[in-house]
């Protein structure tokens, strides 16, 4: 059985495979009829299986459909069609315990809750080899962190974006991975984010109440529900699509304003994909602070603001994003867990300036 693996940084469990063995997908109704396309919509995120990888396992006779290897990547395929795919070993990255301190907000024999700083990436990638949180990990925990199959990363079953702060929860047993990456698949996790967006979220905004995907709930809720896939031309960006893509549900919060110009805002996920709230947010039109991402180009105010907090929002270095609660059922205990952690300086700061701003302070 292939091991679940989160994809979060903003996020779901996808079903991941362990490298060395095989995985088979059915290709969906709609799917592109070259193998490479096919392919590319067809694969679990969290397998980790990029258009270029996929090519090169097509090159190689690693995918197979009715057990005979296909090499051609435009070979014409057909929806419904069983594709198996024979994942070889990874390449071993060096993942060295490095001694980077740690805001550990609980830990026991079987898992560990950290509050992560801006700025630190999850685990080793090519183009973060060191200074990740497994790196901190495997110095803190030892070698009591469980592995995920082939995939060289010790204990994760979620992870947020870099420069997102805030939980999130780490297995340190096997045990305590599957039963953690089990509740993931079931969306029994609470996750709730806190952020700022440009604009105010309103549902009397005819504008908003326009954006497809756009819907509003009791109690002030609004609800963003599309798919998302990898963005065409920009593989390290994500897209909101109506075809081919995953499907992702976001729920917004106002719980501040800010002379219209931002607000505050509670997020939380009933699913869960790579950079959601972020892509959700900038669809439906109020991108996040400091996303230079998803954020685009729009200004504050600082006739509406003053200047001071017009260029302290303008200016904030990051996406304006903080995971802010986390709970779940212990996997072994059975005990229910709730995590709360404090908005970082940055953003304290930030909203600080912008509730003078609008208050004309």
């Amino acid at each position: 059985m292939a091991e679940p693996f989160v994809d979060d940084g903003d996020d779901e469990p996808e079903a991941g495979v362990p490298a060395g063995q095989s995985l088979t997908v059915v290709l969906p109704e709609g799917s592109a009829d070259r193998l490479d396309k096919a392919l590319a919509r067809a694969v679990p995120e969290g397998a980790a299986l990029s258009r270029t990888r996929l090519a090169r396992m097509i090159a190689e006779g690693a995918v197979e459909i009715a057990g005979a290897p296909v090499r051609d990547a435009k070979a014409k395929v057909e929806p419904g069609a069983e594709v198996t795919l024979h994942l070889a070993p990874p390449e071993a990255l060096e993942t060295l315990p490095e001694d980077i301190p740690l805001t550990v907000a609980y830990e026991d024999a079987d898992l560990i809750v950290i509050d992560k700083p801006v700025g630190m990436v999850v685990h080793p990638a090519p183009g973060s080899p060191s200074g990740t949180l497994v790196n901190a990990l495997l110095h803190h925990c030892g070698d009591s962190l469980s592995g995920i199959g082939g995939a060289r990363r010790p204990g994760i079953v979620h992870r947020i974006d870099k420069d997102t702060t805030g939980l999130l929860v780490v297995a340190k047993t096997d045990r305590a991975h599957h039963g953690l990456a089990a509740q993931f698949a079931e969306h029994s996790v609470t996750r709730r984010y806190l952020a700022v967006g440009h604009g105010l979220p309103d549902a009397a905004d005819p504008r908003l109440r326009g954006v497809k995907g756009v819907s509003f709930e009791a109690g002030g809720i609004i609800r963003i529900a599309t798919l998302l896939a990898r963005h065409k031309s920009d593989r390290q960006r994500q897209a909101v699509v109506w075809h081919d893509g995953r499907h992702a549900v976001t729920r917004v919060r106002v719980l501040e304003a800010f002379a219209d110009q931002a607000a505050l805002v509670e997020c939380w996920l009933e699913t869960g994909r790579t950079h959601q709230i972020r892509v959700h947010m900038a669809h439906a039109g109020h991108g996040l602070l400091g996303d230079a991402t998803y954020g685009g180009a729009r200004r504050l105010s600082a006739k509406a603001l003053g200047e001071a907090a017009a260029t302290a929002g303008m200016g904030f270095a990051r996406e304006a994003l903080h995971a802010a609660t986390l709970g779940f059922d212990h996997p072994v205990t059975g005990e229910r867990l709730e995590f709360a952690s404090d908005l970082p300086a940055d953003m304290a700061g930030l909203i600080a300036c912008l509730r003078a701003g609008a208050s004309g302070g």
